[in-house]
């Protein structure tokens, strides 16, 4: 492993709740070795993303009740090409050179699950958004 692959490795958090078995698919394992640790480690980065997104949107999120906060949520990361490519990109440029030979034999698939996964983490903690001053 070089240098750069064991440091990338290094800085993500364990994470205990993602269980490796031998009967879990290769796409689950990438998953949950490679996928929710870099997510958890990009968790503030992703906020103040979305944060920023809001923010270019003319603070249009903020009049949303709770219940359409959720949908906006998951349609901007879905139908905005542009913000779910940069979002891509802050996952896929923690990913050491071995797991971006293994992300591009599936990108696809790979790709719905670290969308569904950071759609997730956003929606879970969308009280983060309740504090900001509006702009």
């Amino acid at each position: 492993m070089n240098e750069r692959s064991h440091s990338l490795q290094k800085i993500r958090p364990e994470l205990l709740s993602a269980k490796i078995t031998e009967n879990i698919s290769d796409d689950e394992r990438f998953q949950n070795q490679t996928l929710r640790p870099i997510i958890k480690l990009q968790n503030q980065l992703l906020l103040d993303v979305f944060q920023n997104y809001i923010v270019k949107r003319k603070n249009h999120f903020y009049e949303l009740t709770i219940e359409k906060r959720m949908p906006y949520i998951t349609h901007a990361i879905h139908k905005d090409l542009k913000f779910r490519n940069s979002l891509k990109g802050m996952i896929i440029g923690h990913f050491t050179v071995e797991e971006y030979k293994r992300y591009i034999q599936n990108s696809s698939a790979l790709n719905k699950r670290m969308m569904a996964m950071v759609v997730k983490r956003i929606q879970d903690q969308v009280q983060y958004f309740e504090n900001e001053v509006l702009v």
